[in-house]
């Protein structure tokens, strides 16, 4: 693998030394260079160049690598691509030990000037993927990625607030550079990262390096982990994890909110009696309906990872099926008089018994009919008490439970005697 520079001139400007990169593969030789990756368009919409990115990861020598991405990430005019560069010339370098090389050349990669405004813009990905072996024995590709600064004069807030998401979330090491000093806006939504302190002025409370920075850094957040000092700790997740689950949670919410309202639409309150068959065809068109809904939302985590939240909306959309079924059979004055039919029928079928038993002199049966029915007297006195005042529910319920599987015994017996067959 060749590796010539690519020098800049004082003017910020390069010469014609570039990088160049081949491989027993490819011919001819490709020059190695910032691949523009994310685009930012004039609208301030963004544009995946899959062409450029493919192109990087799916070589013959990285398809089947696990990929580390490494990003910088931060404010505009503070360095983020002049630290990327170092980076390249440590990855071009790393078997030496004077890897920095000489004060005076040139730094080159990733294009970085003087000035007052922006060079960067979207997300660049340096187009030589460099292979490097882990302690354990295992190679990985590690790609160098450089980010558009945060909050510059021609991008909107949401311009920013994208830019840095995106890369935090794909980023396997991110680097945020400040410059100075870590300030509270600086901590305010990030999670898990590394901090670089440019142009650190107090040595002499906290040293240079990463064993001051830590000790810098403990004292500066703990009043920060104050939040987390109650009694009920918030569970960590990756960015990631917690952007796809609320996608995912959001999707279901609509999708429900959906089906409720036509639901409503059809057998609510202020909607008559609808016959159960009509009211499970509806029910079914309008599940189906939810989950294409839910389906055709844009979300984060992947076909599997929505899975759940599928299953999770079904469960739920049935549940309030059953809701509206109550609430639907509550409107059949029939089905309201099931209870007191039903118990009416015991009564006047005990009575009866008790009678004709009494007049042939079974009084043991007939006095047991007689108990039944005083009891079934009782129980449906007790059970218009209820409905009157509202008190007892639980009791109420217990009664209706009992009527209704009454009433459905019957109904069985019932239709197999029609269906049986003559012997």
């Amino acid at each position: 693998m060749a590796k010539n520079r690519r020098d800049r001139n004082s003017w910020g400007g390069f010469s014609e030394k570039t990088y160049e990169w081949s491989s027993e593969e490819e011919e001819p030789v490709k020059k190695a260079g910032p691949v523009q990756v994310l685009i930012v368009k004039d609208d301030h919409s963004f544009e995946l160049d899959e062409t450029a990115l493919n192109r990087i990861l799916l070589s013959e020598a990285v398809r089947d690598k696990e990929v580390v991405a490494v990003s910088v990430a931060g404010a505009f005019r503070k360095g983020k691509s002049f630290l990327m560069d170092f980076m390249l010339r440590y990855m071009y370098n790393q078997e030496s030990v004077d890897w920095v090389g000489d004060h005076n050349e040139p730094l080159t990669g990733f294009s970085w000037r003087g000035g007052s405004e922006r060079e960067t813009t979207g997300i660049q990905i340096w187009s030589e993927i460099f292979l490097i072996n882990k302690p354990d024995g295992k190679k990985v590709a590690v790609l160098l990625m450089d980010t558009q600064g945060t909050f510059d004069s021609q991008s909107t807030l949401r311009d920013s607030a994208t830019v840095f998401a995106l890369s935090t979330m794909i980023s396997s090491i991110q680097v945020y550079n400040l410059s100075q000093n870590v300030q509270e806006d600086d901590l305010q939504h990030l999670q898990s990262l590394i901090f670089l302190v440019r142009d650190w002025s107090f040595p002499y409370e906290f040293s240079y390096g990463s064993d001051g920075g830590s000790k810098f850094l403990e004292k500066r957040l703990k009043a920060y982990i104050k939040i987390y000092q109650g009694e009920e700790l918030p569970h960590p997740k990756s960015m990631l994890q917690a952007t796809a689950e609320a996608n995912n949670l959001a999707a279901v919410a609509t999708a429900k909110d959906t089906y409720n309202k036509k639901m409503e639409e059809i057998c609510g309150g202020d909607k008559p009696f609808l016959a159960p068959n009509d009211l499970q065809t509806k029910h079914l068109e309008l599940k189906e309906e939810s989950v294409k809904l839910f389906r055709g939302v844009k979300k984060m985590g992947g076909e599997e990872f929505s899975r759940r939240y599928l299953q999770q909306l079904e469960t739920e959309i049935d549940e309030l099926y059953i809701q509206y079924i109550k609430h639907n059979d509550s409107k059949n004055i029939f089905h309201a008089a099931r209870t007191p039919a039903t118990l009416f029928v015991v009564i006047f079928i005990t009575y009866v018994i008790a009678g004709v038993t009494g007049f042939i002199g079974l009084d043991i049966i007939a006095s047991l009919c007689n108990m039944i029915m005083g009891l079934t007297l009782i129980t449906l006195c007790t059970w218009a008490y209820i409905r009157y005042s509202g008190e007892y529910r639980e009791l109420g319920a217990v009664i209706d439970q009992v009527a209704a599987a009454l009433w459905d015994q019957v109904g069985t017996l019932n239709s197999l005697q029609l269906n049986a067959a003559p012997i």
